[in-house]
């Protein structure tokens, strides 16, 4: 077992409360990460494994942690609400991984904590396992994200629309610290509060800035072009958060919460899975507009660290918010230009190339991850347009793009070959399809079968491989098998 450290149990009352896990009924441990659990410093031949079913099912909390709950305000979906904190989530400690880097260990449905507001702090199996398989394909397919160690069912039951099995996901996180997190100090008037998180953040997240004339605003500059970065990269893949609230967004740049969120098939701009997103504020396209608004939420908390002078601190904090759309342009634009296949120096009409691909396979109602996979091995063969052809409703429309396509690609020096396999690797063959997580939760939950659950996991680990023997899981769903709707499961 690593060593556990309480370094954000360290910081002042105001930051976090005190609890502990609620105790299970029956603990049953459902799977462990491997692989991560060796990253972080886990030797699990040397462990019992009912020690690892006590340890990730809030059975036992290891002697050397200090479990808390963090504290964080946030506006959900465009409503400020002062406290929310993790209601039903514990930071265990933190963990130094192999690479020398501390993180954070959370259990995820351990019982209420101080934040509940009357809830239950628990979680529903399948929101466990929605986690656990986003988590870590968002983590396969190269974007920033919270982990998933573990996965066990406590054997109580929860109380939603029906009666659920309950369970937990343990997840790490480089942190947990939120936009929400400034926020919460910032409607308290906490000035020092705000001084000594934003001290802690740059010492765990963006030590460089520490020696800086002025590290908060170099700070708040740092955490836009990561969150830049960040939701270029869902846009590229399809991938919908879902509920893009404040305390929703991580100051580390990592992806968080992975409660309604799902993967387009069909290529919609306007396209909106979550059940509670009834104004489809955060849908698909909404996405950069709605990471600047949080990030100028976060500017707001931050002034009075940015500067003792109000307006200048607005103009400063100002300026670098404005930044966000470029940083967001920039990464998109080079990203998308690499998923066809376009790798040497932009020119002026990469742009429209780009937006009339997407025009085109909206209108032909056209899968988005099998439009751009098909792409790889069109770009070096003709021969290959009819499989990309199949994807749309007027194969025609895709035709007339696909000759200036042609046309730009001839001007961009890299061979057939390299081409081919850098488009391969940033355009994955598997994503986690919703009907797909929707099966393996059905029959976990019905049927206490895990099967599904695991060949999932282990296919998405690696997204970019062809793998025919699970060619059935890149298949777009059928009309019955579509799903409209995700859940948050609180």
């Amino acid at each position: 077992m690593p060593a556990f450290s309480a370094v954000y149990a360290g910081l002042p009352q105001p930051f976090r409360a005190e609890a502990l896990p609620s105790q299970p009924e029956a603990p049953l441990l459902i799977t462990v990460n491997e692989a991560l659990a060796a990253e972080l410093g886990f030797d699990l031949a040397r462990i019992e494994p009912a020690d690892l079913t006590a340890l990730f099912s809030g059975a036992a909390v290891p002697h050397d942690a200090r479990p808390v709950a963090i504290a964080y305000a946030g506006h959900q979906f465009g409503s400020f609400v002062p406290q929310l904190g993790d209601g039903r989530a514990l930071l265990i400690g933190e963990v130094r991984d192999r690479a020398g880097n501390l993180r954070d260990i959370q259990l995820k449905g351990s019982g209420p904590t101080p934040f509940s507001r009357r809830g239950d702090g628990r979680a529903a199996l399948g929101p466990v396992l929605r986690e656990y398989i986003v988590s870590e394909a968002m983590h396969a397919l190269g974007i920033p994200a919270t982990r998933a160690l573990a996965a066990a069912l406590t054997g109580d039951v929860v109380y939603r629309e029906t009666v659920l099995p309950g369970a937990i996901v343990t997840r790490v996180a480089a942190s947990h610290i939120r936009v929400g997190t400034f926020q919460y100090l910032a409607a308290r008037g906490d000035e020092e509060g705000l001084r000594i998180l934003a001290d802690h953040v740059i010492a765990r997240h963006y030590p460089d800035l520490s020696e800086q004339d002025a590290p908060y605003p170099a700070l708040l500059a740092a955490i836009v072009e990561r969150q830049a970065r960040l939701v270029a990269r869902w846009m590229q893949v399809g991938f919908i958060h879902g509920v893009m609230n404040t305390d929703n967004m991580t100051v580390s740049g990592e992806t968080i919460d992975f409660g309604p969120c799902a993967f387009l098939d069909a290529y919609q701009a306007t396209k909106v899975f979550s059940s509670i997103d009834q104004q489809g504020r955060y849908a698909y396209r909404n996405q950069p507009g709605l990471a600047q608004w949080n990030l100028a939420r976060l500017a707001e908390a931050m002034l009075p660290l940015i500067d003792a002078d109000t307006d200048k601190a607005i103009e400063i904090a100002n300026g670098i918010v404005v930044g966000f759309a470029g940083q967001f342009q920039t990464a998109w634009l080079a990203g998308m230009r690499a998923k066809m296949g376009l790798f040497d120096a932009p020119e002026d009409g990469d742009l429209d190339l780009v937006q009339r691909l997407l025009s085109t396979m909206e209108a032909g109602e056209a899968d988005f991850t099998r439009t751009f996979r098909a792409l790889c091995a069109a770009a070096i063969d003709p021969a290959a347009d009819a499989v990309v052809r199949a994807e749309f409703a007027d194969p025609m429309a895709f035709d007339a793009w696909a000759i200036d396509w042609r046309n730009r690609l001839a001007a961009d020096r890299r061979g057939a070959g390299e081409r081919l396999a850098a488009m391969r690797a940033i355009n994955p063959a598997f994503i986690p399809r919703n009907h797909r997580i929707e099966e393996a939760i059905v029959a976990a939950v019905e049927r206490r079968d895990f099967a599904p659950f695991e060949r999932l996991v282990a296919v998405l680990a690696r997204p970019y491989e062809d793998q025919p023997e699970h060619a059935d899981l890149t298949l777009a769903p059928q009309p019955d098998e579509r799903v409209a709707r995700t859940f948050c499961g609180t």
